[in-house]
């Protein structure tokens, strides 16, 4: 009993004016002449067959010609989100619409988003730009803005932090014109003092100045014996060098009372006796010395006093109200200029 393979041999072995046909020859298609003389490819032998996996009904064993877009996870469901605006858009449309433009390129979806947020920015920093000026505050803003506008008009070097005895004699002695002996006299000590310190140190222990100089009553500190130097040291802290030269400046003031009738008209003499009025709009341009303060530095010397360089000299200007060094913006600036004593004091007959 013969198979169909071997009638279909047969049949082309004995068929020699055939046209030329095509065999299979390892699964290929073969153009062959139709000679007697060919070999015929031998027929492969049966390959066994593959032991197939059984699948769960849930998974198709088709397999559909897929683009690998397709083989992606599927996109999770992102709920329509509020823009600020009112309107209402929704993530997935957006995404699906741009997937599906044939023109989108890759990384257009995180472009959109960065331009979305750089919008989101730009609003948040408008909206921080009027943090301050909303009315919903509770307390007066009037109040405070008027404590603030006084603040920024005062000289620059009075500031926030400022000791509140500093500021108070910013804005009633400072630049005043001071024409009381004694006054001058502790104006100048403390200006000497304040030398390697700072004002707001020298004015809180300017009561024991006070009671140490005895009220700066220059006859008196004069007088004052060695015994008392070392006294005066111990007690209120006050350096033995310093203690002699204010004992020193005492009697130098002591005969200057006895040519120029008085301290104040020998020391408001260096300027006509009317202050000099700077136009300064900030403290940096203030000067550490002038041509005056080291004019007044050399005969205070040459009269015999002690701790007047010219830096001591000009700080005790400003103290005393020979120059008026408030800045123009300062409301005391004015006012200072309105206390300067118009009137010229009568000088003794000797130094005329």
């Amino acid at each position: 009993m013969c198979s169909s393979n071997s009638k279909f041999r047969h049949r082309q072995l004995n068929d020699t004016t055939s046209p030329p046909t095509l065999f299979d020859i390892n699964g290929r298609r073969v153009l062959q002449p139709a000679t007697s003389n060919r070999n015929s490819p031998l027929p492969e032998p049966p390959r066994p067959l593959k032991k197939t996996l059984s699948l769960p009904k849930s998974i198709s064993t088709s397999k559909p010609n897929q683009s690998p877009a397709s083989c992606t996870t599927p996109k999770s469901v992102i709920p329509e989100k509020k823009a600020k605006n009112g309107t209402l858009y929704d993530r997935n449309s957006i995404e699906t619409n741009i997937d599906s433009s044939p023109r989108s390129l890759p990384g257009s979806i995180a472009a959109a988003r960065r331009e979305q947020v750089a919008v989101m920015q730009v609003q948040r920093k408008m909206k921080i730009a009027h943090y301050g000026r909303s009315k919903s505050y509770s307390f007066d803003r009037n109040c405070v803005t008027s404590a603030v506008f006084v603040q920024q008009k005062r000289c620059s070097f009075i500031t926030p932090n400022s000791d509140a005895i500093y500021v108070a004699y910013h804005d009633d002695e400072w630049g005043v014109p001071v024409h009381d002996d004694k006054m001058l006299f502790e104006l100048l000590v403390l200006t000497g003092a304040q030398v390697g310190s700072d004002w707001t140190s020298i004015l809180k222990k300017r009561q024991q100045f006070r009671e140490a100089f005895s009220g700066f009553d220059a006859d008196i500190v004069s007088k004052y014996s060695e015994k008392r130097v070392q006294s005066l040291s111990s007690k209120y802290g006050i350096e033995v060098s310093f203690v002699r030269g204010v004992i020193d400046n005492s009697k130098s003031i002591s005969e200057i009372n006895k040519t120029f009738d008085s301290f104040n008209n020998y020391i408001w003499r260096f300027v006509n006796h009317k202050p000099i009025v700077s136009q300064y709009k900030s403290s940096h341009k203030m000067p550490v010395k002038t041509s005056k303060a080291e004019a007044i530095s050399k005969d205070m010397v040459r009269r015999g006093f002690r701790q007047v360089g010219p830096i001591v000299i000009y700080s005790f200007m400003q103290a005393a109200g020979l120059t008026n060094d408030h800045l123009i913006t300062c409301p005391r600036h004015h006012q200072c200029v309105t206390l300067a004593s118009p009137t010229t004091p009568t000088l003794p007959s000797s130094i005329k």
